[in-house]
């Protein structure tokens, strides 16, 4: 850097100045203050929650069943050994294949949603595609009971039984039942002019099945 001028005038001390500026290292900027990042709470009525604790308490195991109401007769036969598996749990889904015979095809998912609990229908072919009739069911509208809860059709569901030609099915209700006296638990379809029941014996467990078609063991 060339010397600077020996004069003492305001000129040469603005000079300085500026120089001293130039020459200055600049400040390094503060560290980013690290940050916490939390989910936010999966909230639920205490109804939903207890009947949910209740059904995740019997992952791993598998009932036998059978039809207690089914009027009128349905049109495809639930005839052969019905089975359900609570087959795989977590904190916010419970995954139960329901077993007809050598018929895998169903699995019942119940999920905890933020804003009650969510029944859905997971139906495959043989070869694990999914069906052209899958992922319906419904979604609570109110708090149910530990022991029950109800699953009017939802929005998704509505509009695909409308496109499948089922106008029938659009006020679909299914109910979850768990009698802790009695041991069993019920799995039933309501709509007009139809109901459905299947009763399960929670008293004697079973040997698991298969996987159910399109998941793996």
């Amino acid at each position: 850097m060339p010397a600077l001028p020996r004069s003492t005038g305001p000129w040469a001390a603005a000079l300085l100045l500026a120089c001293s500026h130039t020459l200055t290292p600049a400040a390094s900027p503060a560290p980013a203050t690290s940050r916490v990042v939390q989910a936010a709470p999966l909230v639920s009525a205490q109804a939903h929650q207890q009947f949910f604790d209740q059904l995740r308490s019997l992952c791993g195991q598998a009932f036998e069943g059978r039809v207690v109401q089914d009027q009128p007769k349905s049109g495809r036969g639930f005839e052969g050994r019905l089975l359900m598996h609570v087959r795989r749990c977590s904190e916010r889904e419970i995954q139960i294949p329901f077993h007809v015979g050598e018929d895998h095809s169903r699995t019942w998912i119940i999920s905890q949603t933020g804003s009650g609990l969510s029944l859905k229908h997971d139906h495959r072919k043989a070869d694990g595609r999914s069906d052209a009739s899958t992922m319906y069911g419904g979604h609570t509208r109110d708090a149910g009971w530990p022991q029950l809860q109800s699953f009017p059709a939802d929005p998704y569901s509505q509009e695909l039984f409308l496109r499948q030609g089922m106008a029938a099915s659009v006020g679909n209700i299914w109910q979850l039942m768990i009698h802790t006296e009695l041991k069993s638990f019920s799995y039933r379809l309501l709509r007009e002019s139809r109901e459905f029941r299947v009763d399960f014996d929670l008293s004697q467990p079973v040997p698991p099945p298969p996987a159910p078609w399109g998941y793996s063991d």
